[in-house]
């Protein structure tokens, strides 16, 4: 029996057992099977041929990373030009993109890449479609844009295949990740403890979490809960490689559809209704509209703009920070700088709404607020010598430079011998 009739097979069983809490410990023992049997498909797909991926390799540019991904026939390619000018092959029939087509989108000063990936259908969590190679994709990417037909939602129920395909491949939208500290051992058996209780674990969560250790061959493990975590959850801790996404669902073709559906698939959650075609709700590539200022929201960023001392802050350039890629704080600040700028970092002074007082006098862990200005001060001399790791830094100065100095001597003695 190969792996895709194993995990129907669980499905089937779990579909016929009644939920309740008697039968919740033999749940959680299926979810655990099924989750790892998913895990054992994925790790095939990846060892089974190369070149798979061809037109997919687009490199990361700008601040952030937004994957299209939806049915064929949803108006994808047509949402990348009215949101990049970017000019994607758009027809009536289905799969009219086949590739990866990059574009960017300029928006409040930020860079923001938008990929325009093929369309998906039902069972491209196991290959089917080129389903991989998008999810793929969307695995790199900060945020997903679900694009929905609004005039087909109601009857195929897109958005829900869509949230199955990508769970199914360990993509959670619109989550954190849970706040359990889970530590594998070599010895000491299986420890389990929680700071709140536990209700949706069953009567005894300790025997339910050491079944689903046992599932991955699990003995030694410290397990501390501070959060009240359902099966689902504590499974994709124990498997270690869910990522978490935000995701806004964007139905597209309201112009097909009555006023009554459009308010209804508006006050959905995560949602957003527009016409590309029609122009309702999404603009001109370079003006303001609902969509660019969701994805604005759901993407995280901060503008930081810096300024020397004695002199005007530039307001023309800002740093990008991303709350979901380094984060917001002064360190990745000076990070995203340079690394140099971060070793020999003293203090900052920050205006804006991060700051209590303009200027405040912050440190390396302080979080910084959309279009702060931030002067950072670097150590004197007499301060980087009282530093534990200075003789190591000259030195390491010392030696690039007499390195580079031997090898521009070797050079000019090879072009004499000529």
């Amino acid at each position: 029996m190969g792996v895709l009739e194993k995990i129907k097979e669980i499905e089937a069983e779990m579909a016929r057992t009644q939920k309740n809490k008697a039968t919740n410990y033999h749940l959680g023992t299926l979810k655990a099977k099924i989750a790892k049997l998913r895990n054992e498909l994925l790790i095939e797909q990846k060892g089974s041929g190369g070149g798979g991926g061809e037109g997919f390799d687009v490199a990361r540019l700008g601040d952030a990373r937004v994957a299209l991904i939806g049915f064929p026939s949803v108006g994808k390619s047509t949402l990348l030009g009215a949101l990049t000018a970017t000019e994607s092959e758009a027809a009536a029939y289905e799969f009219t993109t086949l590739t990866c087509v990059p574009g960017t989108l300029q928006y409040r000063g930020c860079r923001i890449q938008v990929l325009d990936l093929p369309g998906i259908i039902e069972g491209a969590a196991h290959g089917k479609g080129r389903g991989r190679e998008v999810i793929a994709v969307a695995r790199n990417a900060d945020a997903i844009l679900i694009v929905l037909d609004a005039g087909k939602e109601g009857l195929n129920r897109h958005r829900e295949i869509l949230e199955r395909e990508l769970e199914t491949v360990g993509i959670r939208l619109n989550q954190r990740p849970p706040d359990v500290t889970y530590k594998k051992k070599t010895t000491g058996g299986i420890r389990f403890a929680a700071t709140v209780p536990l209700t949706k674990l069953g009567p005894d969560p300790e025997k339910l979490a050491t079944q689903i250790l046992r599932e991955y061959k699990i003995s030694n493990a410290d397990i501390l809960c501070r959060e009240d975590i359902s099966v689902d959850e504590l499974v994709d801790v124990v498997v270690g490689n869910r990522v978490y996404k935000p995701c806004l669902y964007f139905y597209n073709k309201i112009d097909t559809v009555t006023i009554e559906e459009i308010n209804q698939l508006a006050r959905m959650p995560h949602s957003c209704a527009g016409s590309v075609a029609k122009n309702f709700n999404i603009a001109a590539p370079l003006e303001d509209d609902l969509l660019k200022t969701r994805l604005w929201e759901y993407l995280g960023l901060t503008r930081i703009y810096t300024k020397r001392k004695g002199q005007q802050p530039d307001l023309n350039e800002p740093v990008v920070l991303s709350q979901i890629r380094k984060g917001t704080t002064l360190m990745s600040l000076c990070m995203n700088v340079s690394t140099q700028m971060a070793r020999d970092f003293n203090y900052a002074l920050v205006w804006g709404k991060s700051a209590k007082h303009s200027p405040q006098r912050c440190g390396l862990n302080h979080q910084l607020a959309d279009q702060d200005v931030v002067q950072v001060v670097t150590k004197t001399n007499k301060q980087q010598q009282q530093d534990k790791g200075y003789q190591a830094i000259v030195q390491g100065f010392s030696d690039k430079y007499h390195a580079k100095k031997k090898e521009a001597k070797i050079k000019k003695q090879g072009r004499l011998r000529r």
